[in-house]
């Protein structure tokens, strides 16, 4: 089993417009959804898809928190989360003819005691690995993933931005940074695939044994204690990015679980993205026969 834990989970309320904003300006909706959000709460979603074993932990509160739990039990997703005072965050994102707008609420503050429940929870499911992803809450640090890391036998994964990535002490199985968060964390100039290759490897040897970074339209690279390796983004049309970085975590890791290759993990995650970033919201695409969909990928080591 994979748990996946949110601190800072959010209803992503995605809304499309046929003309860009304007100031002053009423503009129209032409579609618009409400999806249960968070990097954990999104990478437990599409790891259902590629039917892994899974449970999302994390913390929520208010009629936000309520709907958000509403909506993983509509879609089958097993949750248990511990509840908190305050509300969780509505995230925005605002998808225009040429561009694509973001809003994110900072989310409520997470008290000790919380993390305390979060603990027993873990132990209880006692999972082979635990995802601990996205954005810190008020009240959280470095320190709140490394209790997580340390607190059962189990590997973890870290998905969360570059400053926290590079002040973590555990021991970490994989980190997936963007770009903007591998540079970060590793202080470097990324402009090229080769240069994300060789920042991958620097972070690996701060504490993970293994590094995924997303690159955007450049595909995605894995540092490993044996080899780095490169995919190629897939040409497909891009509707909506949000959950993209999720969705190759999560095909990253239903292959590790199956024990496969490193290079058919990173070809495994680019197909899932490549599924996820075609549709709208966080919603999951289907993702059957998705394994094919690696056939068609190269991965060439560097």
């Amino acid at each position: 089993m994979i748990a996946s834990v949110t601190l800072n989970p959010a209803i992503d309320y995605t809304v499309e417009l046929s003309e860009s904003l304007a100031p002053g300006a009423v503009t129209r909706a032409t579609d618009h959804r409400y999806d249960a959000g968070g990097k954990g709460i999104n990478v437990s979603k599409y790891l259902v898809g590629l039917d892994v074993e899974t449970v999302a932990t994390g913390v929520a509160g208010g009629f936000l928190g309520r709907y958000l739990l509403e909506q993983l039990a509509a879609q089958g997703i097993a949750a248990d989360f511990v509840e908190i005072d305050g509300e969780t965050r509505l995230n925005t994102t605002v998808l225009e003819p040429s561009d694509e707008l973001k809003i994110n609420q900072n989310g409520p503050r997470v008290p000790a005691l919380a993390i305390d429940g979060l603990l027993d929870r873990l132990r209880a499911y006692d999972p082979e690995r635990v995802v601990v992803a996205g954005s810190l809450p008020p009240g959280c640090t470095s320190e709140t993933i490394d209790l997580l890391a340390e607190a059962g036998p189990w590997e973890t994964v870290v998905d969360v931005d570059g400053m926290t990535l590079s002040a973590l002490d555990a021991e970490y199985a994989l980190c997936k940074p963007n770009v903007e968060e591998l540079a970060a964390a590793t202080d470097r100039r990324i402009d090229d695939v080769q240069s994300a290759l060789e920042a991958a490897s620097d972070l690996r040897a701060e504490g993970f044994d293994r590094v995924v970074a997303s690159l955007g339209g450049e595909g995605a690279v894995m540092a490993t204690p044996e080899q780095s390796l490169h995919a190629p983004a897939r040409d497909v049309e891009v509707v909506d990015t949000v959950g993209a970085g999720d969705a190759l975590l999560a095909g990253v890791l239903a292959s590790r679980s199956r024990g496969e290759s490193d290079s058919e993990a990173l070809s495994e995650g680019i197909a899932v993205a490549s599924r996820v970033v075609s549709v709208s919201g966080t919603r999951a695409p289907s993702l059957a026969g998705v394994r094919d969909d690696r056939e068609s990928i190269v991965v060439s080591a560097r």
